[in-house]
């Protein structure tokens, strides 16, 4: 995200605290214990935990959470531009100022906000992104709603300002915490053309019941359905990953030698994290002067007892 202005808004629990570099953080919390929270650097999720309090999310020991270095964890939001995974931390690289705002976003279909744990966060492209990006003006906003069960959802939004056409990238870069990736599979991609980053974006088609991992993994499957599964084997926990507007899902893990050439990552973390990105990325979204697009990612844990005809792995989507 870039170094604009970003105005947020609050409901039900809720906290304003700082983390240790001085940047503030929003808390959402739930009745039952859930919480997540919420860094102006870059407007990402830094953590959610369930209502016992365990964390979900990965972070590195290693993450620099100083600006302007990316935080390697959590949820950033990666947009406009999206050319390559290494190319996923640009936008995570610019700080985000806030200021308090008196009104909500309007509610969104089929989530009643009353009673429950959200913040809102409107971002404008800045002078700064314009010279990155002359051709671009953007009002971007994200809803990030923590719901009584404790499913943590995020909401953007992107309109264009401006009185020509705008075309943008965009992937949630969400960090799964597992407890060991030899151990995970991922339903619901399999039989999909995927393109493969280790080979020149080159075009495959997956051949497994289910995508397991024994080496480095850097993938973006096509057309996705709307409802993916990440089975963790040893917690019997399953991760629900559900989606609109974002047809695309990024599979990475860097396995070890990749792991040992990034500085703020631990050389063996590779086993504990696994990204799984609703995004837009074969075809960018195009939009004329006025018009609005909205991606919406859901994410809940079941238990793995759950069957896969339960959680609708069936392509029917939502």
């Amino acid at each position: 995200m870039g170094h604009s202005a970003a105005v947020w808004d609050y409901r039900a629990a809720t906290e304003i605290t700082k983390d240790w570099n001085g940047i503030d953080q929003i808390l959402l919390r739930t009745p039952r214990g859930s919480s997540a929270r919420v860094s102006l650097h870059g407007a990402q999720v830094t953590s959610w935990r369930n209502e016992h309090g365990e964390e979900l999310l990965f972070t590195s020991s290693k993450a620099i959470f100083k600006a302007p270095n990316a935080i390697r964890g959590g949820i950033p939001m990666c947009f406009p531009r999206l050319e390559s995974h290494e190319s996923l931390v640009l936008q995570r690289n610019l700080n985000v100022g806030a200021k308090l705002n008196e009104k909500s976003l309007p509610s969104l279909p089929g989530n009643d906000s009353s009673g429950k744990s959200f913040i809102d966060l409107v971002l404008k492209s800045s002078e700064e992104d314009m010279k990155c990006w002359p051709t671009t003006s953007f009002e971007f906003r994200l809803r990030v709603f923590l719901a009584t069960d404790g499913d943590l959802t995020l909401i953007s939004r992107v309109r264009n300002i401006n009185g020509k056409p705008f075309s943008f990238s965009f992937a949630y870069h969400t960090y799964l915490l597992v407890s060991d990736i030899s151990e995970i599979r991922i339903e619901g991609l399999e039989t999909l053309d995927y393109l493969d980053n280790l080979f020149k974006k080159e075009r495959f088609t997956e051949q497994g019941d289910a995508i397991t991992f024994e080496s480095e993994v850097d993938r973006v499957y096509l057309s996705s359905p709307n409802i993916i599964a990440v089975l963790d084997h040893e917690k019997k926990r399953t991760f629900v990953i559900r989606k609109e507007g974002l047809p695309d899902v990024a599979v990475w893990n860097p396995w070890e030698k990749k792991s040992k050439s990034m500085v703020d990552f631990g050389d063996e973390e590779y086993k504990q994290m696994l990204c799984v990105d609703g995004s837009v990325i074969e075809k960018p979204v195009s939009l004329k002067p006025g018009e609005e697009w909205t991606g919406r990612l859901q994410l809940s844990i079941v238990p793995s007892s759950f069957c896969s005809d339960r959680l609708g792995l069936d392509r029917s989507g939502l």
